[in-house]
């Protein structure tokens, strides 16, 4: 690997990473020596890249540094594109349009040479033929949880039974056939999640709920976590007896 494109990779490495990362995971990940990522490093640093390390601890990358848009090799081409087919094949009209129009900016101003992976991908998302269809305005939806704004749903249950809830929405799951509204829901006192198929009526608010979306999905996370270790814990004695 050239130097230059080994710098360039060690900056992404950093970016992509939410905690610091050891110069030994960047030199696994290279494959080259230690010795390499701290020079390599150390050149970035004189090169007034905002990389802060502590010995024993990792390295980071802080917020506001910047970098010529779309230097992209082939795979994270591929990825990009195939990313945005899948969100096409399964998303709803609003997002499908975005997605068309991501693949199409791509190929604009990614160099010539990679544009046939855009234009003829060896990657292809196939058509989903059965995604239930959505019963709630969806960009609504993605504006209300960008403002951490509470709705209200009408909502049916596998009985088919309506009940009223005010919702705190955080995150949108897309399923194979379905998608799904991640919220706190405030009549159960508990994170919940509801088709949007089996929504029969929504209402979006400037109700602010009293906390951020993005400490929603990290309770959430953790939620999750922690149910996932319950059920094991409970599957691990039932083998046991």
């Amino acid at each position: 690997m050239r130097r230059a494109d080994r710098l360039f990779q060690i900056i992404q490495i950093l970016r992509r990473g939410k905690r610091p990362i050891t110069a030994d995971a960047i030199a696994e990940e290279l494959e080259t020596s230690k010795r390499t990522v701290y020079r390599d490093i150390a050149d970035l640093i004189g090169q007034r890249a905002p990389i802060r390390g502590e010995a024993g601890v990792g390295y980071i990358l802080e917020d506001g540094f910047d970098m010529p848009p779309l230097m992209l090799t082939p795979d994270e081409v591929e990825a990009a594109v195939l990313g945005a087919q899948m969100v096409a094949a399964r998303g709803d009209p609003a997002l499908r349009r975005a997605a068309e129009d991501l693949i199409a900016k791509i190929g604009a101003v990614i160099p010539e040479n990679l544009r046939p992976l855009v234009v003829e991908p060896a990657t292809r998302a196939a058509p989903n033929w059965k995604t239930t269809p959505d019963n709630i305005d969806m960009p609504g939806l993605r504006q209300a949880i960008r403002a951490g704004s509470k709705v209200v749903l009408t909502y049916r249950d596998e009985q088919d039974r309506e009940t009223g809830r005010t919702v705190w929405p955080f995150a949108i799951g897309y399923y194979e056939t379905s998608r799904m509204i991640m919220a706190w829901c405030e009549m159960r006192g508990d994170f919940r999640s509801f088709r949007t198929d089996r929504v029969s009526a929504a209402r979006f608010t400037e109700d602010r709920y009293p906390d951020r979306p993005a400490s929603l999905r990290a309770r959430w996370r953790r939620h999750q976590q922690e149910q996932w270790a319950a059920m094991q814990a409970r599957m691990a004695c039932k083998a046991a007896e």
